[in-house]
Order: structure tokens, then C-alpha cells, then sequence
């Protein structure tokens, strides 16, 4: 006669660890955060714009949340056909992707284009207002993954591999810093710069890519009296809120501060009542952190962390040399763009104007966060071992009519 093993109760690390490090992991583990990071933004949106969005002339506490959940289902169906597409058609429309990109940018400098807050980055068409280096974001990591895998038998040689990639790389940029967005270009920047590396060029290039990016951020700092005023703020010189390049930073401090531990519950912002600017799209993790807390913030960093190690799985496993590089680039872009955010926010780093990304409002941002994501989703369900124990699983319709009750002939 045996006996059953007793059953073992509480956190189980080996399953829990084969569980992270099986073949469906990164898919699973960017749909879901991907999902949650959405959603959540959207809430954290309608909270932090009610009371400007009422008061601010359009006579409804959702006018703004309106817009965004129009831009989220826009980006969702865009994820879900990117999320479709094999990898050789993102190899395909790389090119495509680039010009449409420069095209759309050029177009800042023509009537169409918009001035928001001193930089001129946007354009407005039929009523509706674009960011173009949002796009960008997505060609600058296409481009580089699709040249540089071109290129890879000559990738020891890197005057070989720059000569053709660099050009293309900085014409995007510097379109965009002759808008005036250091912001959006640190982010682009930071993006090629990790598909260079991930593709293994030599450190000395990095090095001196570091040393001309670092003159170029000063040169562009000291030559800006609103940029220069942000710095100064940065390092110390707030006396109080009236100071220059200080306002925003104090009531963002304020907020995190009055949040404290646990916050003062959803919805009961103080600060979104006209204290704090832009408190819906740059500044909305200081909105989560006073009205969430400690939990809500650690929630939203966990979160990207997650997205992190997603892409840093497929880069780790993936064998082919074009989705490694991809990925690396969303993976940067996403991340970097989280990071400069949430440094501004809580005075780590100056404040350079980049929104959350997945959280902050902004339509082209989110759309193309959500694209970027669809592609890195695609490749992780495309990886051979994911594909094949996706195809094992039941679909949807056979799951549904298994709980449904059958008749027998007895």
C-alpha cells in the first residue's frame, strides 16, 4: 500500500525559475506587461487630466482620457497586425520605414509644423497633431539591425560598416535637434548606440561616440537659456518655485512627497489641480506616486523591468542576428526613455521632456511604443521553440467548448 506525497505549499523557486526561463517566457511576459502598462496608463491619464480637461474648456472631465483610449485602440490594432508580421517582413520594410520617417520629419519645417513648449516637432493634419520622431524611434531600429546584419561578415572592420550606417543615423537626428527636442534626440541616440553594441562593434568606437555626445549635450545645454535654467535647477540652485527652470521640478517633488508611502488614494491628486504642469504627459509618474505611493511607483518600475528582461531573454536565445539587434533597440528605446522619465521626475536627472512610455498621454507616442512592441512580440512568438509549443496549446474555440457539457448516448 502507498502513500501520496503530501503536497508542498508556498513559493516554489525551481518552478518558478523554469517558468522564466521556458521558451514561451518572453512572449507571455511582454503581452502581459505590455497589457498592464497600457492599462494602467490609462487610468493614471483620466486621473491626472480630469480637472485640467474640465476646466480647461472642453466642459468634460474626459476629453483628454477621450483622445488617449481613441490612440490606444488605434495602437492596439497596429501591435496586433505588427505582432503578426514574419521577421523577414520587418527586414522588407526597414527602408520604407526610414524614409517615411525623414519625409514626415522634414515636414515640421513647413507650414504644417507645430510649435509646442519651444520645440518644433510636430505637425498637424486634417485637425490632428503628429509627433514624426516617434516613427523615428521604430526606423532608427530597423535601419541599424538591417544594415548591420548586412554587414556582419565586415563588422571587424567598423569604417566599413559606419561609412554607410553613421549618415543615415545622424540625418534623422539631426533633423530632430533642429526642432529643438534634445529629448527625443538622447532617446534615438541611445537607441542606435545599443544595437551598435549588442552587434559587438569595437568599445574604442563607443568611446569616442561618448566623448563627442557628451560635448555636443553641453554645447546644446549652454547655447538653450531654458535648457541651461532646467541644469542649473538640476544641480541645486532652486531657492523655491519661482525659481528659473523650477517650478515644475518643485510641484513634481511636492507630489511625490505628498504621496508618501501609500498615497492619498486614486483620483485625489492635489497637485493635477493646476499646480503641476503637464502633469498627464511628462510629469504623470509624480501623479502616480502621490496618489498611489511607494506601491504604485515600484508597480510601474517592476513593470519595465519586466518588458527588460523579456527582450534581454530573446536577445540571449534568439539565433537570428537581425531580431537580436531589434530587439535590443525597442529594449533601449522603451527603457531609456522610462529612465530619462522617471529621473526627471524625482530630480535624479535635469528635466529633458520625454513622456512614460505606455503611460504618459500623447497619441504618436503610444501608438508607435505599442508598434515597436507588436514587433519584439512578433519575433518572440516567431522564435522556433516558442512557435512550436504555442501550436501544442489548445486554441481559444477548443478551450471554450471544453467546459461546455456534453450528451452522451448511453
Amino acid at each position: 500500500m502507498t502513500t501520496a506525497s503530501p503536497t508542498k505549499s508556498g513559493f516554489d523557486a525551481r518552478s518558478f525559475s523554469q517558468r522564466l526561463t521556458s521558451p514561451v517566457a518572453p512572449y507571455y511576459l511582454l503581452l502581459g506587461a505590455t497589457t498592464l502598462l497600457l492599462v494602467f496608463g490609462l487610468i493614471m491619464v483620466l486621473s491626472a487630466s480630469s480637472v485640467t480637461s474640465y476646466a480647461g474648456g472642453h466642459g468634460s472631465a474626459y476629453a483628454v482620457f477621450n483622445k488617449q483610449a481613441m490612440f490606444a485602440v488605434i495602437g492596439v490594432i497596429a501591435a496586433v497586425i505588427a505582432a503578426r508580421l514574419p521577421v523577414a517582413w520587418w527586414k522588407r520594410l526597414a527602408f520604407p520605414i526610414y524614409g517615411l520617417a525623414l519625409a514626415l520629419q522634414m515636414l515640421v519645417f513647413s507650414p504644417l509644423g507645430v510649435n509646442v513648449l519651444g520645440n518644433t516637432n510636430w505637425i498637424r493634419v486634417a485637425g490632428f497633431t503628429m509627433q514624426p520622431s516617434e516613427m523615428g524611434k521604430l526606423a532608427i531600429v530597423l535601419i541599424c539591425a538591417v544594415v548591420l546584419e548586412r554587414k556582419r561578415r565586415h563588422l571587424a572592420r567598423p569604417k566599413h560598416v559606419l561609412i554607410v550606417l553613421v549618415p543615415m543615423v545622424l540625418l534623422l537626428l539631426g533633423l530632430v535637434m533642429a526642432g529643438h527636442d534634445l529629448g527625443t534626440t538622447m532617446v534615438l541616440a541611445l537607441t542606435a548606440g545599443a544595437v551598435l553594441w549588442v552587434a559587438g562593434l569595437n568599445w574604442k568606437f563607443f568611446g569616442g561616440a561618448l566623448a563627442v555626445a557628451v560635448v555636443a549635450l553641453g554645447a546644446a545645454v549652454k547655447f538653450s537659456g531654458n535648457r541651461s535654467a532646467r541644469f542649473d535647477a538640476w544641480l541645486g540652485t532652486c531657492v523655491n518655485e519661482h525659481t528659473a527652470g523650477c517650478y515644475q521640478k518643485v510641484h513634481g517633488l511636492y507630489a511625490m512627497a505628498d504621496g508618501g508611502w501609500w498615497g492619498v488614494g486614486l483620483g485625489a491628486s492635489r497637485e493635477k489641480w493646476f499646480w503641476l504642469p503637464e502633469a498627464h504627459n511628462d510629469f504623470i509618474f509624480a501623479i502616480v506616486g502621490e496618489e498611489l505611493g511607494l506601491p504604485g511607483t515600484l508597480a510601474v518600475i517592476g513593470l519595465y523591468a519586466v518588458l527588460g528582461y523579456a527582450c534581454y531573454r530573446l536577445i540571449a536565445t534568439s539565433k537570428d542576428f537581425f531580431v537580436r539587434l531589434a530587439t535590443a533597440g525597442v529594449m533601449a528605446w522603451i527603457l531609456a526613455q522610462a529612465m530619462i522619465n522617471i529621473g526627471s521626475v524625482i530630480g535624479l536627472l535635469p528635466i529633458i521632456g520625454v513622456p512614460l512610455p505606455l503611460m504618459s498621454s500623447g497619441g504618436s507616442a503610444l501608438v508607435m511604443a505599442l508598434v515597436g512592441l507588436g514587433m519584439v512580440i512578433s519575433f518572440a512568438r516567431n522564435e522556433p521553440e516558442c512557435k512550436a509549443a504555442l501550436a501544442q496549446r489548445p486554441s481559444m474555440v477548443r478551450r471554450t467548448l471544453a467546459v461546455m457539457p456534453t450528451h452522451r448516448n448511453r
